[in-house]
């Protein structure tokens, strides 16, 4: 199951950019045992004045056809690490071709894209940056094909 995070927005080059290419790229190695991968960023770029609706279009075009959809919002749901982990495991067995993470930009998402999702998924009550909400995405997917591997990097 290819894996690909949906973003509104350029990242400019930097710790936060280097984060993401260092998460996925790992994901890159541990995942196509585990059915998942490859990993990859597709950034749209926000047009002044569109508003979310607009942005909700560009990502909707990002999505990779008949791919979960997991949009990223304050308001969804919070889980732990085993239980994302499983939900990417129960997309892959159900024989879903790709998960698309929709990160929108700095006024969220349209709530009609989250309407649609698979899943709406929260990193918890506070409101992040969504640069680094990429980081700590691309990280939590690394660390899901990760548990999915058995191997000792996720320790709970």
């Amino acid at each position: 199951m290819r894996l690909r995070i949906c973003a509104v927005g350029r990242q400019r080059d930097g710790p936060e950019a280097d984060l993401v290419t260092d998460y996925l790229r790992r994901v890159g190695r541990i995942g196509p045992g585990r059915g998942l991968g490859p990993a990859e960023l597709q950034e749209v770029e926000a047009r002044r004045g569109g508003g979310v609706a607009a942005e909700a279009r560009l990502l909707e075009r990002a999505i990779p056809q008949g791919a979960a959809v997991c949009a990223l919002d304050e308001r969804g749901r919070a889980l732990s690490s085993p239980e994302f982990a499983s939900l990417l495991a129960r997309w892959r067995d159900d024989g879903r071709p790709a998960a698309a993470f929709l990160i929108g930009g700095a006024d969220g998402l349209d709530p009609a894209l989250c309407g649609r999702a698979d899943s709406v998924l929260s990193l918890g009550p506070m409101v992040w940056p969504h640069m680094l909400v990429r980081v700590m995405l691309a990280e939590q997917i690394y660390r899901a094909a990760s548990i999915l591997a058995g191997t000792p990097y996720h320790r709970a």
